[in-house]
Parts: structure tokens; sequence; C-alpha cells
């Protein structure tokens, strides 16, 4: 399902559509094409993009084109989703460690798109950080390492 999808191959493309997205919520999926979970996530991702095109603009990123903005965003566990509003990272508290991305894949179409409504109503209040609207149970659950470089 990726190739409906837009793709960003670069950090230009990455950065021009972090600039020029205004007032939806830029999604962008980290990971890549040929896995099994990723394929899943775009999947639900392509299904929702035309019902949620009033309010968000999904990009898929391939960690291998995008070195960069995977160190930046520390995606180690793939795939991993950010969220952007007006060039600002929007963050979500899921009950898990890290509020920056969504790690693994939406459980069902409708958590992605109550996801997306959340964030893009927080954003338009002016909030940084939104709390998920998803069940817990539906929140993948992994363990962060933190390591000296």
């Amino acid at each position: 399902m990726s190739f409906f999808l837009p793709k960003l191959s670069c950090k230009k493309d990455i950065d021009d559509a972090i600039k020029t997205v205004a007032e939806k919520v830029l999604v962008l999926r980290f990971g890549r094409d040929a896995d099994s979970v990723c394929l899943q996530l775009d999947e639900i991702l392509s299904k929702t993009a035309h019902d949620l095109s009033n309010m968000a603009s999904v990009y898929l990123v391939d960690v291998e084109t995008a070195p960069l903005y995977t160190r930046y965003f520390d995606i180690s566990f793939i795939p991993s989703t950010v969220f952007f509003f007006n060039g600002q990272h929007m963050k979500v508290d899921y009950g898990s460690p890290d509020h920056t991305k969504f790690v693994g894949s939406f459980k069902t179409k409708q958590d992605f798109m109550d996801l997306i409504e959340v964030i893009y109503r927080g954003a338009m209040r002016g909030k940084l950080i939104v709390r998920s609207p998803i069940d817990p149970r539906n929140v993948p659950k992994y363990e962060l390492l933190y390591h000296d470089i």
C-alpha cells in the first residue's frame, strides 16, 4: 500500500514538507517499504489519508535515505510516526516515556483517525503536547534503552 502515499527521499524534501504544510498535521512515517509492520501501517495510513485530507498530510520516509532525521528523532524502532503542525513538532502522551513519536503500527484505522483529530484540535488551540485518545492496550509497548556515546 505504500505506493499510494507520497515519499520524501532526502533531507531537503523533509525540510520542505515541514516548512510548507500549513494548518494541517504533517504525518511522517519513518520505516522501510519491505518491512511487514511498515506495510501494515502504510495500509492504515493510505486508507485514511483521503478522509483526513482536511486535517492531515501523510508522507513516508525511508530510514535509509534520511539518516540525519533518523538520528535526530532517535528512530531505533520501525515504523515510527512523527507529527508536526505549522513547522512545530507535536508531542503526544501515549502513557509511555517517549512523547516524540508513535512506535509501531496502529491497531485500527479509527485509532489513527482519532489521534490525528486530537493532534489537530490541540494544535489549533496552540498546544504542543496532547493526550492520546488511543486505548492504552492498543499502544505498542517497548523498552527505551539509553546509552552513552
